[in-house]
């Protein structure tokens, strides 16, 4: 599990505007937006604009105040998206459980 922040992810280049996203909720703390390859009919990333590498270093390193309004907004955010029936929250940490971008992020998935 890379342990130092990689400027050049895919997130860190949508934060700077260099890739294109379909925004579904933006703030100076955080980003939100459609996965280019969702695996739900609605699949939803969202990134804290800071460098953390993954759930653990965000847990451990981001200033309380960040960390709240992350987690306030990811509910916000599920409830504008309509999920009635449900929606999962997740986060992979380390290649071995699934993490390929090394910029911490959560995914909002739902509507089946």
């Amino acid at each position: 599990m890379p342990n130092k922040y990689d400027d050049q992810n895919i997130f860190a280049k949508i934060l700077r505007g260099e890739i294109p996203s379909k925004k579904v909720y933006e703030d100076d703390m955080m980003l939100a937006f459609h996965d280019a390859f969702p695996t739900a009919p609605v699949h939803v990333l969202v990134i804290p604009k800071g460098e953390y590498v993954n759930f653990a270093d965000f847990v451990n390193n981001a200033p309380s105040e960040l960390k709240e309004h992350f987690f306030i907004k990811i509910t916000e955010i599920a409830e504008s998206l309509k999920l009635e029936k449900g929606y999962r929250i997740l986060a992979n940490t380390g290649s071995s459980a699934g993490q390929t971008v090394f910029h911490f992020h959560m995914h909002i998935m739902g509507g089946w």
